[in-house]
């Protein structure tokens, strides 16, 4: 870990939002939705900073923080959001800048959280051996539980954008067709098995054109930040319609992320080694350096009027296949990508119990319960619950963090 910033402002320890993360979001205040970062308990207002003249020579113009979404800030691409986070650094942690940075701060009480980006596409990955054994012993043979493309390819599939939703809003529980027993017709009604999946999202810069790859070596020149993310899955509509397409709508009812994009930047101390991949990988997914990342990461639900219990914590240094992989692949056909593309891990399961990413694992299918406090018992997600999930990076006293993605399931319409 490289010298500790400290800042001429008072943060908490335990904070997610220390002078070392310096994230990115959009918030309303007063009427105005603008673009804004943060740091511990207050929201950085960047139109501030910039009309006092403090961003000069970042290359941003007041449009940019002015605008509802972060997409024109993050056409600027790697250099200017790195010059621009650098110099909110600056600003935060020299005192020459803290009668001007004090006018800058507001309450994170007194704003209200907006969706960061305009979503172009989305896609979702299944990147973690251990949630993908999983489900493999679950559903097929325990001895062959990876399907034969799994460790040549990063498999993924091409979801929804216009469904994913911040942090906070509520969703409906789905209905469709679901086939509960194999020798009966299928049925309709609400989905009877919904779920949970903690994953990681990442958000590109603009990319390259059509017909052009991206390397694992330049994947971090195009990977703006993280998000975490909650892709909800109707199991029992998932298991009738997924042949021979695969997910629908089991899975575009409805995914969530949380409201600050943590930069790149703000996570590479918290490099590590990724697993060892065998066979040996194609060499367009061939890597240099560590490309896994250690975040720490925990899933709550919480029963209305209840108290939130844990169901796990999980990491996502687990990953089979990293984001540099990751992009690799998406674009190794020619695939374009564009700032606000938004990229999903897939399940992080870890290698216990505990650690599994998705209430399918953690109650094996539906035939064991999950203890939650009071006496409360869950094999999937039901009515009025929320689930809640957290994650942070700590090294050397150092934390950066991404506060939580909370979502609140209502009975289907």
């Amino acid at each position: 870990m490289s010298s500790i910033l400290t800042s001429w402002l008072t943060i908490d320890q335990t904070s997610d939002f220390s002078i070392s993360n310096i994230p990115f979001g959009v918030i309303t205040y007063n009427g105005a939705t603008k673009v804004s970062s943060r740091v511990g308990e207050f929201a950085i207002d960047l139109t501030v900073l910039f009309e006092a003249n403090l961003l000069d020579n970042c290359g941003f113009s007041a449009s940019d923080f002015q605008s509802n979404r972060l997409n024109e800030m993050m056409k600027k691409g790697k250099k200017g959001t790195r010059k621009l986070r650098n110099r909110i650094q600056e600003i935060y942690t020299n005192e020459v800048f803290k009668a001007e940075g004090e006018k800058a701060l507001i309450s994170i009480e007194t704003v209200t959280m907006e969706m960061p980006i305009t979503i172009g596409d989305y896609t979702d990955f299944y990147s973690s051996i251990e949630h993908a054994t999983n489900v493999g012993t679950m559903f097929r043979d325990p001895a062959n539980a990876l399907l034969p493309n799994w460790k040549y390819i990063p498999v993924g599939y091409h979801g929804r954008a216009s469904s994913i939703i911040l942090s906070g809003q509520e969703i409906h529980r789905p209905k469709g067709q679901q086939k509960p027993k194999d020798d009966e017709p299928p049925v309709f009604g609400p989905c009877k098995l919904l779920d949970f999946e903690l994953e990681m999202g990442f958000i590109t810069y603009e990319g390259k054109p059509l017909g052009d790859s991206i390397s694992t070596t330049e994947a971090d020149d195009y990977i703006f930040g993280m998000v975490l993310f909650n892709d909800w899955s109707a199991r029992d509509i998932q298991k009738w319609e997924y042949v021979p397409l695969g997910p629908f709508l089991a899975k575009n009812f409805g995914s969530s992320m949380s409201a600050w994009i943590v930069t790149l930047d703000a996570l590479e101390p918290f490099r590590v080694e990724g697993p060892k991949q065998e066979p040996a990988v194609f060499p367009y997914l061939e890597y240099k350096g560590d490309k896994n990342i250690n975040i720490q990461l925990e899933v709550q639900i919480q029963p209305e009027g209840e108290e939130a219990s844990t169901v796990c914590n999980s990491n996502y240094k687990h990953m089979y296949w990293n984001q540099n992989q990751q992009l690799a692949h998406h674009t190794i056909n020619g695939c374009d990508i564009h700032a606000g593309d938004l990229y999903a891990s897939g399940t992080i399961s870890g290698p216990t119990k505990d650690s599994y990413g998705s209430m399918l694992e953690l109650s094996w299918k539906g035939s064991q319960t999950v203890q939650l406090k009071n006496g409360v018992e869950r094999k999937f997600i039901q009515d009025h619950d929320t689930v809640i999930m957290k994650g942070y990076c700590e090294k050397d006293g150092v934390r950066v963090g991404f506060g939580e993605v909370s979502t609140k399931v209502l009975p289907s319409k």
